[in-house]
């Protein structure tokens, strides 16, 4: 399968990258700067792309069977909003492009931890991470209302970080996903498991799912 995969060279993407390569997908890793990709792999191809312009999101994208964005603004920067531009411009591109389906990296917040309770509105939530959270309960409420594009968007777990590849996660839909401690974790290694899945055998279609273990 031909995979573009846009933000390739963050956290996620990197794992993302990785995980479809192993798998024999062919992939091109789209970036603002190629430079930061040094992986080697002939299957994968690096080319320069900016999600904040349709047309470069077009040209990027074009002649791909899917397209995955791992794109996330970072904590603290003051630029978290833009999430939510960069969503609509993405969908123009992608549909510009004629590629049929979109997968995207979206976030925890706007999980439920109770019945109309979400994970964002909780005491414990840390402040310094709401703006990043709200915009990805936004980004998310962009999809939501895109009726032609086959999208699919993944909230990790509450936390997620770099660890181990187990290849075991569990899924939902709308509710946090919590082991027996109460603990809602998953490792960005198994988190790229669970996207590449989903690419290969869709379950999905225009719904957000959510993983952990």
């Amino acid at each position: 399968m031909k995979i573009a995969l846009i933000s390739a060279s963050g956290t996620i993407g990197q794992r993302i990258l990785e995980e479809a390569l192993t798998r024999g997908h062919l992939v091109t890793a789209v970036v603002r700067d190629p430079s930061r990709i040094t992986k080697q792999n002939e299957n994968l191809k690096v080319v320069t792309g900016n999600i904040f312009e349709e047309e470069s999101v077009a040209n990027a994208v074009a002649g791909h069977d899917v397209v995955i964005s791992a794109f996330g603004p970072a904590f603290g920067t003051g630029e978290e909003h833009t999430l939510v531009d960069a969503t609509r411009t993405l969908i123009k591109g992608v549909k510009k492009a004629g590629v049929g389906r979109l997968l995207a990296v979206g976030g925890a917040a706007s999980l439920e931890v109770a019945p109309g309770v979400l994970l964002i509105d909780t005491p414990e939530f840390p402040e310094i991470v709401k703006p990043t959270a709200i915009a990805h309960r936004d980004a998310l409420g962009v999809y939501r209302q895109e009726n032609e594009l086959n999208w699919t968007n993944l909230s990790p777990a509450a936390k997620i970080a770099p660890g181990e590849r187990t290849g075991k996660y569990r899924t939902g839909t709308e509710q946090l996903i919590v082991n027996e401690k109460g603990e809602s974790y998953i490792s960005a290694e198994d988190y790229a498991i669970a996207m590449l899945d989903e690419v290969e055998k869709p379950q999905y279609s225009r719904q957000r799912f959510t993983v952990g273990y």
